[in-house]
C-alpha cells in the first residue's frame, strides 16, 4: 500500500494541545505535514486560559523532527479564526487542510444550564468550526484543493445531558454535508470523524465510574482516532460529506438514511399516516441523498415527476440591496 504522507502539506489542527488534537498533530508532523498547533488552553467547560498546551505540543514535534508552530487565538470568534489562519499562511505560504477539533463539555439536564453556558458550548462547537471554514475557505478555493476534517460525536444519536452539545455536534453535521456539496468544484473535501475515545472530556462525563474508565482508557485509546483522521486530511480520500466512526480498533460509518416510505394515491390523512407508520419507518430499504438536489429528484421520481438526476437548484439568498434588479445596488 502506498504510505500515507504530507510532505509539503500544512495543516492547521484547533484544539491541539491534548487529547485526541494532540494525538492528530503528532500523527500528521510525523508523516511530514507542518502543522500548526492551535489552542486555546481552556477547561474543559471552556474557562480559563494557558498557551502551555499548544507550545508543548508543538516542542514536541519539533524535537521528534518534525515542523510545527503553537498558536493560542480563539477560534470561537471571527477574529481569532482569521488571525490563526493569516498566521499560517504568513509563515509557511499555503494551507492545505483543516482539523476542526477545539471542543468544550457541559453536559447537564436541558433546566440546569444557564444561557451563558449554552452560549459558549455553541460558540465552540458550530461557531468555532464555521469561522475556522469561513477563515480558510478563500485560500483552498485559490488553490483549488482543502481537505476539511471536522468533529461530530456519538451525542447526534440522543442522550439526557446532551442537548446543547448534540445541538452543536448537530450543526456540525449539516455544515459538514453542505461544505462537501459547495467545496467539490474546487477540490475541496470535508468530512467529520466521531471519536470514542478517553479523553479529558469523556473520562469527566464518566463521573467516577471506575469499571467503565478502565474500559475507556483500554480499548479506546485516542490514538487509534488519530489514523482516521489522517486519512481524512489526505489528498487521497475518496469521498467527501461523510463521518467516519472511529471507535477503538473499529471504523464505521454513521450516514443520514432516508426510507423508501409510503407513497399514497390520495392525500393521506394524520389516521392513514398513522396506520402506515411501520410501513413509513422502516430501514429496509432507505437511500442516503448526497444533497438537497438528489433528495428532492428522488420525492419527485416517486411522485412520477421527473427523473433520477439530481435537479439544478439555486439555493442562493441575494445579498442585501440585490433582491431586485434596478435596487439599491444597481443604483
Amino acid at each position: 500500500m502506498d504510505e500515507i504522507r504530507f510532505e509539503d502539506r500544512v495543516v492547521v489542527v484547533t484544539g491541539g494541545g491534548r487529547g485526541l488534537g494532540r494525538e492528530y498533530a503528532l500523527v500528521l508532523a510525523a508523516r511530514g505535514a507542518r502543522v500548526v498547533v492551535n489552542d486555546v488552553g481552556t477547561g474543559i467547560d471552556g474557562r480559563g486560559a494557558s498557551p502551555s498546551p499548544a507550545h508543548a505540543v508543538a516542542e514536541e514535534i519539533r524535537l521528534l523532527g518534525g515542523q510545527a508552530v503553537a498558536d493560542v487565538h480563539d477560534v470561537a470568534t471571527v477574529l481569532g479564526a482569521r488571525a490563526l489562519t493569516r498566521a499560517a499562511v504568513e509563515r509557511w505560504g499555503r494551507l492545505d487542510g483543516l482539523v476542526n477539533n477545539a471542543g468544550i463539555s457541559i453536559m447537564r439536564p436541558l433546566g440546569e444550564l444557564s444561557d451563558e453556558e449554552c452560549r459558549r458550548v455553541l460558540d465552540t462547537h458550530v461557531g468555532g468550526t464555521l469561522n475556522m471554514v469561513r477563515a480558510v475557505w478563500p485560500h483552498m478555493v485559490a488553490s483549488r484543493y482543502g481537505r476539511i476534517v471536522n468533529t461530530c460525536s456519538d451525542a447526534l444519536f440522543g442522550d439526557t445531558g446532551l442537548s446543547v452539545y448534540a445541538a452543536g455536534k448537530g450543526g456540525v453535521l449539516g455544515l459538514t454535508t453542505s461544505l462537501a456539496a459547495e467545496g467539490a468544484p474546487y477540490g475541496i473535501k470535508a468530512n467529520a470523524v466521531v471519536p470514542i475515545a478517553a479523553t479529558r472530556m469523556s473520562l469527566e462525563a464518566l463521573q467516577g465510574d471506575e469499571a467503565m474508565t478502565a474500559l475507556l482508557t483500554d480499548l479506546f485509546p485516542a490514538r487509534l482516532v488519530a489514523s482516521v483522521v489522517a486519512l481524512l486530511a489526505h489528498e487521497s480520500v475518496p469521498f467527501t460529506g461523510e463521518l467516519l466512526h472511529a471507535a477503538g480498533r473499529r471504523v464505521g460509518r454513521i450516514f443520514l438514511g432516508v426510507t423508501e416510505g409510503v407513497l399514497w394515491k390520495e392525500d393521506p390523512t394524520p389516521e392513514s399516516i398513522r396506520e402506515q407508520l411501520p410501513a413509513i419507518r422502516s430501514t429496509e430499504a432507505f437511500r442516503t441523498p448526497q444533497s438537497v438536489s438528489a433528495s428532492m429528484a428522488f420525492s419527485l421520481q416517486q411522485l412520477g415527476v421527473g427523473g433520477t438526476e439530481p435537479l439544478a437548484l439555486d439555493l442562493a439568498t441575494p445579498a442585501p440591496g440585490n433582491e431586485h434588479p434596478g435596487g439599491p445596488a444597481d443604483s
